[in-house]
């Protein structure tokens, strides 16, 4: 008596069912995201050219300077002036996610409260800076902020000043123009955690004798998080390598990455050092998101 074969094991279709709906947008994202990421990548391991463009010759000169090691030929000392670039760009990008997370929890909070109509209005003035060209918003606050501006005129008629302020070219004034930019980045995301937000567990920490500071540090906090490092994404990763607001506002004294990018591929022509600088750039701003996903994974562990 001869033993029964056991049946077939089924093959696993190579496509399951609805994924050749993916191709377009799979093949848009090789040519549009991908392709010229492997570009980047690979100019920045050539050699320039005498008159710009590359040399098709394996070269590390670039990252080299851009972290301030010397070349192999003794003519360049360390230099960290370009990690200097590096570090005053990401502080500048990191006071601005602050600033505007201050700013954009309270106006969250208070439209997720708000009524159905009354939120769609206020979500739609949150917005409505979007449909104005981002060169002339910041063109807007280079008249704000200049010696002739509004803010100067309003304090030396008020005579609280006797003469105009420097806000411009600053710092600072590079802060308060990007906050202004990214302020819906922000409110967005918040609103969004913060509308599902069920007030029945507010009430039942109050009712259990917690104080309002307690219950937004145990309660608000741990819930709205999702938003914030949704929010903190959006507006430190463009932030970082800003070109406008840092060239405009910021003056030639400022230099950060945007402006730095620039001058490598269009005025000096460097196109292997400006994509190790802008490989950098990207392989810092994946490696923040991969920071705050891991983050944002165990603060819902342990809201669960």
């Amino acid at each position: 008596m001869t033993s029964a074969s056991p049946p077939p094991i089924p093959r696993r279709p190579l496509l399951r069912p609805g994924m050749g709906k993916l191709a377009p947008g799979f093949f848009l994202f090789l040519c549009l995201f991908l392709a010229p990421v492997l570009i980047v990548v690979v100019y920045s391991l050539l050699t320039r050219g005498t008159y710009g463009g590359v040399v098709w010759q394996i070269d590390l000169d670039s990252y080299a300077r851009v972290l301030g090691l010397p070349n192999e030929d003794e003519l360049r000392d360390r230099d960290f002036v370009y990690l200097g670039i590096f570090a005053k760009s990401a502080m500048v990008a990191a006071a601005t996610a602050g600033l505007t997370l201050l700013m954009a929890f309270p106006a969250a909070w208070y439209i997720a409260r708000q009524p159905d109509r009354r939120k769609f209005m206020l979500l739609t003035l949150v917005t409505l800076p979007f449909f104005v060209n981002a060169l002339v918003r910041v063109y807007a606050w280079m008249l704000i902020l200049r010696a002739d501006g509004l803010i100067n005129n309003l304090l030396m008629a008020g005579g609280l000043i006797d003469q105009p302020l420097h806000l411009i070219y600053t710092p600072g004034a590079v802060v308060v123009a990007m906050v202004y930019q990214y302020l819906p980045f922000m409110v967005l995301p918040l609103f969004a955690s913060l509308e599902k937000m069920d007030l029945r567990l507010l009430e039942a920490s109050r009712d259990l004798g917690a104080s309002g500071s307690t219950t937004f540090r145990r309660v608000v906090l741990p819930l709205a998080m999702p938003g914030i490092v949704a929010g903190m994404v959006l507006v430190f990763v463009p932030a970082f390598g800003n070109f406008l607001a840092p060239t405009l506002i910021g003056g030639a004294k400022d230099l950060q990455l945007g402006p730095l990018l620039a001058q490598a591929f269009l005025s000096a022509r460097d196109w292997p050092f400006g994509s190790a600088i802008a490989t950098l750039l990207s392989a810092v701003v994946l490696l923040c998101l991969f920071v705050m996903a891991r983050s944002e994974g165990r603060q819902t562990k342990e809201v669960v």
